[in-house]
């Protein structure tokens, strides 16, 4: 029963948060993308680099955390053995923009 439960809502709750990874994401490229225009424009100093990356970064742990639940649901080895790797690659992804925006800050921009 709870199984069925778990396989019933489960798929739904992937989906938000999956939903919330895209708008953070979004959400940061515009903001983005407004501060470059900005900066371009009106010579305002701002680390539009950084800020784009802490986005990216946020919005891949949301993606991180959905893919995760998924393997409540995985069936077979062959499922599991793809999610695996999409885990994997997401998280050094994240680690490469951790990385990227550790050394944007020590360079000063």
């Amino acid at each position: 029963m709870l199984d069925e439960f778990i396989h019933l809502i489960l798929p739904s709750i992937i989906a938000i948060i999956e939903l919330i990874g895209i708008f953070v994401v979004a959400v940061s490229a515009v903001q983005g993308f407004y501060y470059y225009l900005r900066g371009l424009f009106g010579h305002k100093d701002h680390n539009v680099k950084l800020d784009l990356a802490n986005g990216m970064a946020t919005g891949l742990e949301f993606k991180v955390a959905s893919e995760i639940l998924k393997t409540v649901l995985v069936r077979d080895l062959n499922e599991l053995l793809v999610l695996g790797s999409v885990i994997i690659l997401r998280a050094l992804l994240a680690l490469l923009i951790h990385f990227e925006m550790k050394t944007s800050e020590e360079h000063g921009g």
